[in-house]
């Protein structure tokens, strides 16, 4: 499987390539259909599987789509993490 294979729109595609990722880890193939499906997920794997990929991307391509949404402004994203390191981490 490939990025491409992930419904995820051509600027995303090319941010991704640019920083030289073609193959999704695991975590990434099994996370990103169901959240673009606007489903919830939990996972869970070691540190470096690419766990926070896995939910960003989705996250910024919904955001995409909906970015010229009318209506009033909702809440769009909540990013929970354990500790203060790891919401850093997810920050950059």
């Amino acid at each position: 499987m490939l990025f491409t294979d992930l419904n995820l729109s051509a600027p995303i595609l090319k941010a991704v390539a640019e920083e030289g990722y073609t193959t999704p880890t695991p975590v990434q193939a099994q996370a990103i259909p169901p959240i673009l499906e606007g489903r919830d997920m939990l996972a869970g794997a070691q540190t470096g599987t690419g766990k926070t990929a896995g939910f960003t991307l989705p996250m910024l391509e919904i955001l995409s789509r909906a970015h010229n949404a009318k209506g009033p402004r909702r809440v769009r994203v909540l990013i929970l993490t354990p500790t203060r390191e790891l919401a850093a981490q997810v920050g950059d």
